[in-house]
């Protein structure tokens, strides 16, 4: 788990009311907002004064058009100086409107360009798996209007035929997909052989069952619904 700062939820508005702008991705960042603390706070085993271990969980934020409460909940953990949220997207400032690995220290990959978390991911896995770490785990959190994009179900087959048990995808499903999938979005992922949850996505204790659910010799897709204009839970 991440090392406790004096920051708690309920300081996270406080902490976002500092990331002024953008206004146009507010919905889209807030329907991340309760996933990205229950992993962080939670789930995750990555610290600020570690975060070169080689056995530390890998998160991928793939969603990262909207990634104000990514910052919030960094700062809340002690990755990020809550000054550091003044300010932000200006030219002297390490926080852009899409992170980037090279000024965040936090950031495993930089991220913006829709489609290519979750094959980053599970290159990532492949990797670890490679080097025989069986601790790390590899996070992604997409959105499920990016799943239109082709490089995910290539992802998606290659995981499950690979059985990367240590790869997670969390979908944020707030109905913005273009095509939507028949059955639901958990069905793309259970015909190819991953394990699958779907629960509401301001649920704290149920994100946090499904994301630490057993789920041996298959990847795990979580689906975390959520309503846009829904602030928190």
């Amino acid at each position: 788990m991440t090392t406790a700062t004096q920051f708690g939820y309920a300081d996270l508005p406080r902490l976002l009311a500092r990331l002024g702008g953008d206004e146009k991705h507010d919905r889209t960042a807030l329907s991340t907002l309760d996933v990205l603390w229950v992993l962080y706070d939670r789930v995750l085993a990555v610290r600020p004064d570690r975060l070169d271990d080689p056995e530390r969980d890998r998160f991928l934020l793939s969603k990262g058009h909207s990634p104000k409460a990514y910052y919030a909940v960094l700062a809340a953990k002690g990755f990020l100086r809550p000054e550091q949220l003044d300010g932000w997207t200006g030219f002297a400032s390490a926080l852009g409107g899409h992170p980037d690995r090279t000024l965040i220290p936090a950031a495993e990959i930089a991220s913006g360009s829709l489609g290519h978390g979750l094959p980053l991911g599970v290159g990532t896995a492949l990797g670890l798996r490679a080097q025989h770490r069986r601790g790390p785990r590899v996070v992604v959190l997409v959105g499920d209007g990016e799943l239109d994009e082709g490089s995910n179900h290539e992802a998606i087959a290659l995981a499950g035929r690979l059985g990367l048990d240590r790869l997670t995808v969390v979908v944020v499903d707030n109905s913005s997909a273009t095509h939507g999938w028949p059955g639901g979005i958990a069905t793309r992922f259970v015909v190819e052989d991953w394990a699958t949850r779907t629960v509401p996505g301001h649920d704290h204790d149920a994100l946090h069952e499904a994301l630490t659910s057993e789920h041996p010799g298959r990847p795990l897709a979580v689906v975390a619904t959520t309503e846009p204009a829904r602030r928190s839970a």
